[in-house]
């Protein structure tokens, strides 16, 4: 009980599942929007050279699932934490993170071009050290949640580029 009331003050159980249960249902629209224009069977995606180290497409659904849980998890506590202007400044940050994840997919996939997937998981990568940085501040734990989802994220862009390099 002291642990919550430290961590939660007085805020009702309910308050506390609609902070973690907007932040999934964003992440989780964030996933549906992300994967409408994703076709790895396509020709145009089978004919692209890609690096030896790609994983298969199936370790990407495998990988992203618990991602998207500790990004919805870091936002719900992260808003839990913020009061005022800076739960404002975690709801941007935040918005425009899941953003940046939905666009990559219409950037690679959509406009089939390799060269704006790069452009846009750098801004992704800028994105979740912006998040990671403000959220740690207000609690290291939401913070460190979300490491996996960095590094996953650096991953794709390390592949991203290496996928244009190799496709002019």
């Amino acid at each position: 009980m002291r642990w919550i009331a430290e961590h939660h003050g007085n805020v009702p159980a309910s308050g506390r599942w609609l902070r973690y249960g907007a932040a999934a249902v964003a992440v989780a629209t964030t996933a549906v929007v992300g994967a409408l224009p994703v076709d790895p069977e396509s020709s145009w995606y089978g004919d692209l050279r890609k690096p030896v180290w790609q994983p298969p497409s199936w370790v990407f659904g495998v990988v992203w699932t618990p991602l998207y849980a500790s990004l919805a998890f870091a936002g719900g506590r992260a808003f839990g934490r913020a009061r005022g202007a800076e739960r404002t400044g975690v709801a941007i940050s935040f918005g425009a993170n899941l953003s940046l994840n939905a666009a990559w997919p219409w950037l690679f996939f959509a406009c089939r071009s390799p060269r704006a997937g790069v452009a846009g998981t750098l801004l992704l990568d800028a994105s979740n050290a912006e998040l990671i940085r403000r959220i740690a501040r207000l609690d290291t734990t939401a913070a460190r949640a979300l490491l996996p989802y960095a590094a996953w994220c650096a991953f794709a862009t390390a592949l991203n580029a290496s996928i244009a390099r190799h496709n002019g």
